[in-house]
Formats: C-alpha cells, structure tokens, sequence
C-alpha cells in the first residue's frame, strides 16, 4: 500500500484540497461550482492526452530503433556465415606462385640473352670472314657501315658459325665499341681510300591517321567499344616492372578492326561533352584491375590520366573519394593530370582532391616544361612525374622549356623529395642508355612493351578468381647490353 500511496500521493492531495474548497461551494453555488468541476476535468483530460501523445512516439522512435538495430545484427550474422562459409586463400601458396612466374620470367630473360649472344657472335664472325676474303673491291666499297643496333625480334637469323662456341671467349673483345653517337665505321688497311660518309638513319613515314565520322564515334562509346589497355613502367637498368598504365582505346567498326588511340575521339568526346563519363568508365575498370593485383599480392601501380575537364565535375572526384574509402585496395591506383592543371588548381579543386591524399596517388603528367618545384609537388601529394623521354633527351633550343637546374640532375633533385621519374615515349632502344647516364629511374614505351588489352574475362572475374597477369616487356637485345657494358 506504501509504494501505491506513494505514487498517487499527488493526486489524493488535490484531489482532497477540491473536496474541501469546493464541497461548501456546491452546496451554497451549485452551478458555479459544477462549471469549474468541468473545466478542470478538461484541462486534466488534455493534459492526459498530451502525455498519451508523447508516450505514443516515444515508443514508435524506440521500435524504430529496435528494428535498426536488428536489420543491423542480421546484416551482420549474414556477413559472418558468408565469411565462414567461403575458402580463404593460403599465403604460402600465392607466395610461391609469385616466385614460379618470377623464376619463369627470368629464364625466358636469360634464354633470350643467350639467342642474341649467339646471333650477335655469328654475325660479326660472317662479317670479319667477309672482310678478309680476298677480292676486289671499288674504292666506293671499301668500307662496311657497321648496322644499327635494333630490337631482338628484327635482328636476322644468320647460320652458326662452326667455331663460334669455341672461340666465344675471344671473340667478346672484338665487338666494336659503339661511340655516343652510336656509329662506327671498320677501316679497310689500305692508306689510299678515303671513308665516305655515314649516312644518316632512316626514319620510318608516319602514317596518317584517317578521320572517323563522329556518329560513328558516339555510337562506339555508347556500345561496347571502349577497352582499357595497359602498358607497364619497368626499371632502368633491371627492366623489372613496377606499374602499368591504363590507357582508353576506342574499337570503332566492329571486332576486326584496330582500336583507336585517343587523339583520334578524344577532341569528339570532348565537343559532346562525354569525357567526364569516358574517366567514369576508365576509373571503374582501372580499379576492378588494380583490387586484382592488391589480391596477388602484387606491389606494382597502376596509374590513368585524367581529362582536365573532369576537374570541374565535383560529382566524379566526389564518387572517387567515396571509393577509395570503402576500398582499402585501391591505394595502388594514382590518377594522373597534366602540368597546367596541377598549376591552375583553386580551393575548391584543391578541397575536392584533399580527401583523395593518403588514399591513392597523384601523378603529373604532359608537362609544358622542366620546371618542376619538389616542395609544391609534395605538398600536393604528388609522387610521380612522367616526362617525354623527348624532352629529356633532345630538349632544343627552346631555353623556356628547361628548368634552372641540369637535365640530369632532375630526377635526383625530385628522387630526394620522394618524387620518382618516370620516362615516357621511349620508342628507341638506343635512348634507354642515355635514359641510364641521365639518372631516371623509370621508364616507358613501345621500346619495353607495347599496350594490350585486358580481357574481358577479366574484368568480369569474381573476386575468389585469379586474374590474368598483365603483359610483360619485351627482351632487349645483347647489343644494349654491350653498348652499356663498355
């Protein structure tokens, strides 16, 4: 009875306190008093209406979060079985396939030396035995050009030489040391003919790229013919491969036909207003390849250049930054903009790409000039810079194009900021030694490796697959290798 008392102890209170007061009422003011009964019944009726009210939502807010919470639990239970229920993949196993391909790669390397070692020696042996044949010979003739140095998959196929294994020892010292200028002339004993002149190495026509109808061109990209393609970065002298590119390529006129490059649609894309879809559909790709190899466990990169123009859609970098948070293996992706665009950045550009710091990399590419500042690319995050082996190696007359500092000493003084070089356009085989004597670190082109697709099967790989590795570089000749050696 205490506690019960005690409860509605307030409401015995008044309710005595209005039997007092107005029980003489009732007998002397009857109708007054009856009115003030009814007026405070209604005040106590809204009251209890009022806290009926606030019971009710609190009790909806309370089921409402109860049922949160158990969407939640179950969510999570649902995680935790699917977890359970699926393989996990052993270390052990993905680390000795990583040292099988590595072991794989480096006796396809080794094996390829040997070839070019052999056609190299046979063909020097056929030449020194041409040489000293005795014949007679024009004075115009009296000299042999020595042949330019060229890739392993040009070099011709001459017979062995019966005593080349034999003499292999002596004969290394006598392949002539290619001067800088990578010529050499073999002078005939005789005092009275005179050398002719070298003549200089031919250069291939370009070819010229046909015009593309722009609705043929919006119609490819509407469909299915946009592909991503990679071509590696390798090391400078090992040739060992670090990262890849991903590059956009457009199939216009069926699966027969070459894809085209980029200078080819992109002006089109851009006139439609369609590049911030075309990076929306390359960074979708690129980060299915690059959540392939953080499952290899392979360290290596993989880097796209963005479109200037995706700078101003907020939408983009936006989603990006999105991802790249959910996505913890999307820290080997670096998204790469050219020198303008780095140097033209305002505060909402800079407070779009802020959340992007720390969590994928930065990279400047398609520089006017050589006027890098370490300080400003590293507090932009920037950590790595492509160049033109172009500019680099054949700067010009051109003084506004060069830095206050030596072409060779770019790539330390950026090295020492954490800013690694990366060469690109190397075509030549002839340029990565100067590449070498210059200090840059990295390098890219066709002279490693061309750009192949990534299949299709690949991008549609679930995640318990292995994806396809991407392609390799090619070998270099073992003329490289003694031109560097000497």
């Amino acid at each position: 009875m205490v506690p019960v008392l005690g409860r509605y102890a307030g409401l015995l209170t008044v309710g005595l306190l209005g039997l007092v007061v107005f029980g003489p009422f009732a007998v002397f003011l009857p109708l007054w008093s009856a009115l003030t009964l009814g007026a405070a019944a209604a005040a106590a009726g809204s009251l209890a209406l009022t806290r009926i009210a606030t019971l009710k939502a609190r009790c909806e807010k309370l089921s409402g979060e109860v049922d949160l919470l158990s969407r939640r639990l179950l969510k999570v239970e649902t995680a935790a079985a699917a977890a359970a229920a699926q393989p996990r993949p052993e270390v052990a196993e993905a680390t000795l396939r990583a040292q099988i391909e590595e072991l794989t790669v480096e006796f396809g390397l080794l094996s390829g030396i040997v070839r070019d070692l052999t056609t190299v020696v046979s063909n020097q042996d056929s030449e020194i035995a041409s040489l000293k044949a005795p014949r007679e010979i024009a004075p115009a003739q009296a000299l042999r050009h020595q042949p330019d140095p060229m890739p392993a998959a040009d070099l011709p196929e001459a017979p062995a030489h019966p005593q080349a294994p034999a003499a292999l020892p002596e004969r290394i010292p006598s392949v002539p040391q290619p001067a800088a200028t990578d010529r050499q002339t073999v002078r005939d004993p005789a005092p009275s003919i005179s050398p002719r002149p070298i003549p200089p190495r031919p250069i291939p026509p370009r070819l010229t790229a046909t015009p593309l109808d722009d609705a043929a061109i919006i119609a490819a990209f509407e469909g299915e013919g946009l592909e991503i393609h990679l071509q590696p970065v390798v090391t400078l002298p090992q040739r060992k491969v670090v990262a890849y590119e991903a590059l956009a390529r457009l199939r216009i006129g069926g699966p027969g036909t070459p894809p085209a490059e980029p200078d080819a649609f992109l002006p089109v894309l851009e006139r439609y207003g369609r590049t911030t879809e075309l990076d929306r559909r390359m960074l979708q790709r690129a980060s299915i390849v690059a959540r392939h190899l953080a499952r290899r466990g392979s360290e290596t990169l993989l880097t796209y250049s963005l479109s200037p123009l995706s700078l101003f859609e907020p939408g983009l970098l936006r989603e990006l930054a999105r991802t790249a948070a959910d996505d913890p293996a999307l820290a080997g992706l670096t998204i790469a903009l050219p020198q303008e665009s780095w140097r033209r950045l305002d505060a909402g550009q800079r407070g779009l790409l802020a959340p992007l710091q720390g969590r994928i990399g930065f990279s400047l590419d398609r520089p006017d000039d050589l006027r890098f500042e370490a300080a400003e690319l590293a507090a932009l995050g920037i950590g790595q810079v492509k160049v033109p082996a172009e500019m680099l190696l054949r700067p010009g007359a051109n003084r506004g194009r060069l830095s206050d500092i030596a072409i060779e000493d770019t790539a330390p003084a950026l090295g020492r900021a954490g800013i690694r070089v990366v060469a690109t356009g190397v075509a030549d085989e002839a340029d990565v030694p100067d590449l070498i004597d210059l200090d840059v670190p990295f390098a890219q082109g066709t002279a490693f490796a061309a750009p192949r697709p990534v299949r299709a099967e690949v991008l549609a790989t679930p995640p318990s697959e292995e994806p396809t590795p991407p392609p390799e570089p090619e070998r270099r000749p073992f003329r490289s290798v003694l031109r560097r050696a000497v």
